[in-house]
């Protein structure tokens, strides 16, 4: 009793362990279904990434990112004051600079004095053009800072001035390797905030009071969905400010906004959620119209999807990822000037837009276990297992003489005709039984199997090699022995096998091979019947007996 209570209270214990881990892992696991930006974008790329990114500042390069910053599937326009693009920027069309008068008549793109202090590596490409490089006269496009600097590669034409003089670099396919992101990024747009024709499915909820919108999360999903179909303003119509509470550490934020015309207004500053901002993202899916203003500096990562879409970015700045299928313009408003986009990664995984795969057919054809001929080819071809005929074959064993001949009885000559296949094999009335699987294995002068047993096809492999040949103890042909002459009927591969046949001089019986041992193996069958024949009258007597 005590050790079946033993066993029982390990049971019991490891019954828990198991389910103890099991929870576990379901709490630590990812949200299912979930994956990063199309095309690798979002996270920074290389191996000098910072540990962690501070807020927008002036201080010496912490690292830097190969991936791309802003990308633009149409034209990038810098206009009125705005100031720098930091990171990687790619335009499949053309960038196209002409700042107004009495403003700072420089673009920085690449490295900016204000930002994450982030920018791609030296010596890379820090903007990438599909079209023209146009700068306005006395204007200048800076792709350096100190001792830092990148290329500016083009695909069209280059006007105006680029500095340092060694970054224009033309390639006709500059933007090339970038063109597929442009329809990847309008259908991710597409399936983050739809589920077929419907919005998809918000976990959280949101609120505008006065000029602050709050929005709520349940506080348990990995990723935090909310359904926005309004501008994101006061309720004036002026600046707001956003507020999110209930999101998980590590969550990922996904704010939908709908409608084909959208403004977003805000004085927006840092955010107090620890990783929030890495983990944001503002997704604009239907958009042809977009409008983002205000003294702020815009947090989180911007994805707009429409290709025919023209975005107007006149922010004071935008600290995230900055991706549109269409225009963008940065520009600025009234007097003010100095607008920037910084350069921050976007680390969170998204709803999956990855089909199901289509199983495939476990079994589509046979396999090579299964190569036994179909019903339409009675002849069995040999299996790769089997290249030779099996024990039950009535084929000569390792302990019998080969066909090949002895010295003892010379290869027939050609005056000594070779048994053709036209003789007819011995019959029922042949005085020597035909041997069954259970007898004992004929020699080579005992007849062949009769016609139930298919003999090969000429496709049939002949006695390679690895069949079996005479012991050493048993003489092989001398030179001075008589080999078949070509003209001889030896079984070729392109030949049936010829079964052995009485001779004709001789008709009836075995010819004489040197072996003697004929007789032994008749007189050996002779008494295992006799032996099997009492055995059966025995049990017959008892059974009787038995009955009576």
């Amino acid at each position: 009793m005590e050790q079946k209570a033993r066993r029982r209270g390990n049971a019991i214990r490891a019954a828990v362990t198991v389910a103890t881990a099991a929870a576990m892992v379901g709490v630590l696991a990812p949200a299912a279904g979930a994956d990063p930006l199309p095309g690798g974008l979002g996270p920074c790329l290389g191996s000098s990434c910072p540990p962690s990114w501070n807020d927008p500042n002036n201080g010496p390069v912490v690292g830097f990112d190969s991936n791309i910053n802003v990308f633009v599937g149409g034209d990038f326009l810098v206009r009125e004051a705005a100031a720098e693009a930091e990171g990687k920027v790619v335009t499949l069309g053309e960038f196209d600079m002409n700042k107004r008068a009495g403003v700072s008549q420089v673009y920085n793109v690449g490295i900016a004095g204000v930002g994450s202090r982030v920018p791609p590596p030296d010596g890379s490409d820090y903007l990438t053009t599909g079209g023209d490089v146009t700068i306005a006269d006395g204007q200048r496009l800076l792709a350096e800072e100190g001792e830092h600097s990148g290329r500016v590669a083009y695909a069209g034409e280059l006007t105006g001035t680029v500095s340092p003089a060694t970054a224009p670099r033309f390639d006709e396919d500059a933007a090339a390797p970038f063109t597929e992101l442009r329809p990847q990024l309008t259908e991710a747009s597409q399936c983050y905030a739809y589920d077929g024709d419907e919005h998809r499915e918000a976990t959280g909820t949101w609120q505008q009071v006065g000029d602050v919108m709050t929005f709520t999360g349940d506080g348990t999903s990995a990723i935090q969905i909310f359904d926005v179909d309004v501008d994101l303003e006061s309720e004036a119509g002026g600046n707001t400010g956003f507020v999110f509470n209930g999101i998980p550490a590590g969550a990922t934020v996904l704010v939908n906004v709908y409608g084909s015309t959208r403004s977003v207004a805000t004085f927006m500053g840092s955010f107090p959620n620890e990783g929030l901002r890495e983990n944001l993202l503002w997704n604009f899916p239907d958009a042809t119209d977009l409008s983002l203003t205000g003294p702020a500096q815009f947090e989180g990562s911007v994805l707009v999807g429409q290709p025919t879409s023209s975005t107007v970015l006149s922010m004071s700045g935008t600290n995230g990822r900055f991706y549109t299928a269409g225009s963008l313009t940065h520009t600025s408003q009234g007097q003010s000037g100095g607008q920037e986009i910084h350069a921050y990664p976007f680390d969170g995984d998204l709803p999956s837009c990855t089909p199901d795969p289509t199983p495939t057919p476990t079994d589509p054809t046979p396999t090579p276990t299964d190569p036994t001929p179909t019903p339409t080819d009675p002849t069995p071809t040999p299996t790769p297992t089997d290249p030779t005929p099996t024990p039950t074959d009535p084929t000569p064993t390792p302990t019998d003489p080969t066909p090949t001949p002895t010295p003892t009885d010379p290869t027939p000559t050609p005056t000594d005709p070779t048994p053709t296949p036209t003789d007819p094999t011995p019959t029922p009335t042949d005085p020597t039984p035909t041997p069954t699987p259970t007898d004992p294995t004929p020699t080579p002068t005992d007849p062949t199997p009769t016609p139930t047993d298919p003999t090969p096809t000429p496709t049939d492999p002949t006695p390679t090699p690895t069949d079996p040949t005479p012991t050493p103890t048993e003489p092989t042909p001398t030179p001075t022995d008589p080999t078949p002459s070509p003209t001889d009927p030896t079984p070729t591969p392109t030949h049936h096998t010829p079964r052995p046949t009485h001779s004709p001089s001789h008709p009836g019986e075995l010819p004489d091979t040197g072996s003697r041992g004929g007789e032994w193996i008749i007189g050996s069958i002779a008494a295992a019947l006799v032996a099997a024949g009492g055995t059966v009258l025995v049990a017959t007597r008892r059974a009787r007996r038995r009955t009576f």
